[in-house]
């Protein structure tokens, strides 16, 4: 006997699987209630109910943190998204790679603007390194095994897939094949070079820590960087993930918030590298922001992706620039 065709939920759900994906963490709607029969229908996919979206998003980057490999999410329209939105912009921070699957009405049924109707591609656009939208049940398995390789490609990131009831509950292809992920890209010779150059040029180098360099083969291989150049080593200070346990090197992460710290505790740890070290090197990999106040920095990295506009800092005494409707609520010129 032939198999059934898969709906657009089925096909997806064996699509993530077969990709690699074995976890949904949901918080489904009645716009998700065809993927969510779909769960019970295709193994291999186990699934854990949420009973606050912004549990399901939060367990979904840790346990893609830890697994290193992606978990799937499940949010019910746009304010499912909304309420999850926490957890995934610390998820966007840290590159963890994540397929978050957000429903949403009929195609057919958008335009009578329903009571939950919202911009769901604007607002997943703030925390996703890729954003699509699924507009037929043919397109589903594709642009499932796509989100899959758009999550794991370096150095990592959410990417959100939009599905329209419609396309989740009518007849199918069958099941994607997955797609190799992007790999990082290959830092050339002449960068390694001058990092070299910068590490052994004196004593007051810094070695600067964050992403995967966090795991155990990377801290042993700073620790054996320092010893041979006599570099200082940090590590940032929200790391995606930190090994920790015995035999494994103590790594300081930088000092936060150090205007509220004592000057002699901020000197202590940038005193001689904002004059000489982070003028000299600073190893900076995906996840890591750029240090301020550092000239001449050697960066080591392999790109982030997902790079918000650059808001500067205004100067001391300058009052922020009132916007038309501030003024116009207060009654001033704008």
């Amino acid at each position: 006997m032939s198999n059934p065709t898969p709906n657009g939920a089925q096909s997806l759900i064996r699509t993530l699987v077969d990709s690699g994906v074995e976890v949904c963490f949901a918080n489904p709607g009645t716009s998700e209630m065809h993927f969510v029969a779909a769960l019970d229908d295709v193994p291999g996919m186990r699934a854990i109910l949420g009973l606050f979206e912004g549990v399901a998003t939060g367990a979904a980057d840790g346990y893609a943190r830890i697994a290193g490999k992606p978990a799937c999410t499940l949010l019910h329209l746009g304010p499912g998204l909304g309420n999850g939105l926490a957890n995934l912009h610390n998820a966007r921070r840290a590159h963890t790679p994540m397929v978050n699957i957000v429903g949403d009405h009929a195609t057919y049924h958008k335009r009578y603007d329903a009571p939950l109707e919202s911009d769901i591609d604007a607002v997943a656009g703030t925390v996703s390194s890729w954003v699509h939208r699924s507009m037929t049940p043919d397109a589903v398995p594709t642009d499932g095994a796509r989100a899959v390789a758009e999550a794991m490609r370096a150095p990592g990131g959410v990417a959100t897939l939009i599905l329209p009831a419609d396309v989740c509950w009518l007849d199918s292809t069958p099941p994607a094949e997955p797609i190799t992920p992007q790999p990082a890209a290959i830092v050339p010779d002449e960068v390694i070079a001058a990092a070299a150059r910068a590490l052994h040029s004196d004593g007051d180098s810094v070695l600067f820590l964050g992403g995967r360099t966090l795991d155990e083969r990377g801290q042993r291989a700073a620790v054996r960087i320092a010893q041979a150049t006599g570099a200082k080593l940090f590590a940032e200070v929200f790391p995606r993930v930190q090994r920790r346990g015995a035999g494994l090197p103590v790594v300081e992460r930088l000092t936060y918030l150090v205007r509220v710290r004592p000057d002699a505790d901020r000197r202590r740890h940038l005193d001689g590298a904002r004059r000489r070290a982070l003028a000299r090197l600073v190893l900076r990999l995906p996840g890591q922001a750029q240090l301020a106040g550092a000239r001449g920095v050697c960066g080591v990295h392999a790109g982030d992706r997902h790079r918000r506009p650059d808001r500067r800092a205004r100067g001391p005494g300058r009052r922020p620039r009132r916007t038309a409707g501030r003024a116009a609520r207060r009654g001033e010129p704008s």
